[in-house]
């Protein structure tokens, strides 16, 4: 169910470099390179990564986490998207289209303690 997550780092060299090396025994390797975010993901043919790094912005680091749900189609985006917000969450980005790669579709709220929770149908082929 969980598609990806996003660290906030202080340092995304220092960062990038650990977790090459740390992930490396688990089969993880940087894929997605979204300058300066990068992506983490099973050594394989696919595109799909599900660690996330991406630097704080201010160089002090964040609490405030980003997580993505898997979701079957965009209409469970949608639906996802109507009841966070009916729920108390915040607009953090309406269901659509997104430039990250092809036929990437969700939508971003924040919750409670703003953090950044994000609904995505599976772009990536990899949900069977």
């Amino acid at each position: 169910m969980i598609d990806h997550l996003t660290l906030k780092v202080r340092d995304i060299q220092a960062s990038i470099d650990f977790y090459s090396k740390a992930l490396e025994p688990l089969g993880y390797v940087a894929k997605a390179h979204h300058e300066p975010t990068i992506g983490f993901g099973a050594e394989d043919d696919g595109a799909h990564s599900d660690f996330y790094l991406t630097p704080s912005g201010d160089g002090t680091g964040s609490p405030v986490t980003h997580i993505a749900f898997r979701a079957a189609d965009a209409a469970t985006v949608d639906a996802f998207y109507r009841k966070a917000l009916a729920a108390g969450g915040r607009d953090n980005g309406a269901p659509g289209l997104r430039d990250y790669h092809p036929k990437y579709y969700s939508a971003f709220v924040l919750d409670p303690d703003g953090n950044n929770v994000e609904a995505v149908v599976d772009w990536s082929g990899a949900q069977g």
